[in-house]
């Protein structure tokens, strides 16, 4: 069986269209998220440019111009980023963890992912919709860094 490219590589050594196709699509990293006193706490409050029903962005080609918070996964600042989800196909291989078996890259599509809750679209509400003196109502996960 021929080894994948996901398993060849580091993530310094993927090509831009290996580097995409290595993300599940599940739009975690797309939640409000806030990290202080060495704690992440993430909320089910979508970005405002995420496509909630279909997980993706929006606007992905300028939504660092257009969501100051949004961050851009890179090789150099997977391993510092630990509010990535443990799901997370980039720092999975980072970790030299594989891939989960409902990866759209071994199952062929995004339908195992979908069935086993690892997509945001059914529990995401759209940014516009949560009033600030409502965030704490929306949280769903605290962790210690």
């Amino acid at each position: 069986m021929r080894e994948k490219f996901w398993e060849r590589f580091s993530l310094g050594e993927l090509n831009a269209k290996e580097w995409e196709a290595l993300c599940d699509g599940c739009a975690q990293c797309c939640l409000t998220r806030y990290v202080e006193n060495q704690q992440v706490t993430v909320y089910n409050i979508a970005c405002e440019l995420l496509d909630i029903e279909n997980n993706r962005c929006q606007d992905y080609r300028n939504r660092l111009k257009r969501v100051p918070s949004c961050h851009k996964l890179t090789p150099n600042n997977v391993p510092k980023y630990n509010w990535l989800p443990d799901t997370c196909a980039y720092r999975r291989v980072h970790e030299g963890r594989p891939l989960a078996s409902w990866h759209p890259l071994i199952s062929g599509n995004q339908d195992a992912m979908r069935r086993k809750g690892i997509t945001v679209n059914h529990y995401a509400v759209p940014h516009g919709q949560v009033p600030k003196r409502r965030m704490a109502q929306h949280i769903i996960a605290t962790w210690p860094i």
